[in-house]
């Protein structure tokens, strides 16, 4: 590239700048430093940043934020290409100064130093729990709608195919490595199961750990001719999981960092609640869709792979397990699962409430015995999408509202926001 500017600078007979060859090479030199310490500041800063970040929240946002961020890597990129362009040049000038070329690398010097201080800015935004919670939001509504393409039918139940008149005719143990199912080439699957006229069977989930010689395919019928290293080629196995055929990855990341902090370490409850308002959106788009994929047709509408993916139950656990276990003694955790709960039972299809109901109960439950005070337990039961931001007694419910006598609370106080 530096010759074919040089060459330019030549057929054009351009002066610009007018730098002498002393001035030149000092503005070189003074790029070379200046990108030269951006790098070596940038990739230091990201690693204190990384080790912060992880620390705070959880170690499984490394590969979903900083290492796949676009800005991030377009910036070091330029850093690195004006190191070497402005090196390139400095070697090439001597008593003739190429106005061109010089001005090309001063352009980009001051384009590095721009980047430099935006990614300044931009970084210690995109470390902030609400900007990976986001992001990491974002990504699991995609990947839902990749895996749950078709708006939800009633309940989830199976096609009702046959497909286990007996035991398999074959069974494939997986080979090689020993690692965690990352995704499934389904139309691979499909493809030779038809070709076979038979079924086959994948019979870990996606997510699953999958040791040397434990079962990854059962063959039914013809499938059991098909070649052994097509299937496996078909799987993708790696060290941690991801998000791509995923989407109970999505809710584990975002159910971990809600964890770290609620943890006695960290203790920000806040940031747990910012989860559970991810949570909320994955659950809503969850509960939307059609999630029996377990039998894949052809398209003679003959059974042909059997690909199992959670089911609703699944991801309500999920959701709430693990939070309200570490959250309950938390008035502010409590009311915006609560908030969830019930906005989530007034917006999605009545099949998906009896989950979201046995939520409530345990949460009742659990309300009762971590709080003492008859006027604690009235307030955490009151839906608060806020946490503690929002009114502690609902529009409309004044004839339920906390009613003393002789400075003692009703009985009925226990009532309040149910």
């Amino acid at each position: 590239m530096v010759r074919a500017i040089d060459a330019l600078d030549v057929y054009l007979g351009l002066s610009l700048l007018r730098f002498s060859a002393a001035g030149a090479q000092a503005v070189l030199q003074t790029i070379i430093t200046a990108t030269l310490s951006f790098i070596v500041f940038t990739f230091g800063s990201i690693l204190v940043a990384i080790q912060v970040a992880s620390g705070q929240m959880t170690p499984r946002i490394i590969a979903t934020t900083l290492l796949r961020d676009d800005v991030v890597k377009y910036t070091v990129g330029l850093f690195i290409f004006t190191l070497l362009f402005a090196t390139s040049v400095l070697n090439k000038t001597g008593t003739t100064v190429h106005q061109l070329v010089v001005f090309v690398a001063a352009a980009l010097g001051l384009g590095c130093f721009a980047a430099f201080l935006y990614l300044i800015d931009y970084a210690s935004r995109l470390l902030r729990p609400i900007s990976i919670l986001g992001f990491v939001g974002n990504e699991g509504l995609a990947v839902i709608d990749s895996m749950y393409p078709e708006p939800t039918r009633g309940f989830d139940l199976y096609g009702g195919h046959e497909h286990k008149s007996g035991p398999p005719a074959r069974v494939i143990t997986h080979e090689g490595t020993s690692g965690i199912v990352l995704a499934v080439k389904v139309e691979v699957l499909v493809t030779e199961a038809a070709g076979a006229a038979g079924i086959i069977e994948f019979v870990p989930q996606v997510g699953d750990f999958v040791s040397v010689d434990e079962p990854l395919f059962n063959l039914y019928g013809g499938a059991a001719t098909v070649d052994d290293q097509v299937l496996r080629a078909a799987v993708v196995l790696g060290a941690e999981r991801t998000m791509e055929q995923d989407p109970t990855f999505a809710f584990r990341i975002v159910v971990d960092i809600a964890l770290k902090a609620l943890s006695p370490a960290i203790n920000d409850p806040t940031t747990a609640v910012l989860a559970i308002d991810q949570l909320h959106r994955l659950l809503r788009k969850v509960g939307t869709r059609h999630l029996r994929t377990d039998e894949i047709l052809d398209g003679a509408d003959r059974l042909r792979a059997i690909l199992r993916t959670p089911n609703w139950e699944d991801f309500v656990n999920l959701s709430f397990n693990e939070i309200r276990a570490c959250g309950s003694n938390n008035m502010q955790v409590v009311r915006r699962l609560r908030a969830m709960i019930e906005n989530l039972i007034q917006t999605l299809p009545s099949h998906r409430h009896a989950a979201l109901r046995q939520e409530l109960n345990i949460l009742d439950r659990e309300i009762e015995r971590q709080f003492r005070y008859p006027e604690d337990v009235a307030l955490a039961r009151v839906a608060d999408s806020q946490g503690l931001g929002g009114h502690s007694i609902r529009a409309g419910t004044s004839d339920e509202a906390l009613s003393l006598k002789d400075g003692q609370p009703e009985s009925r106080v226990s009532s309040i926001g149910r």
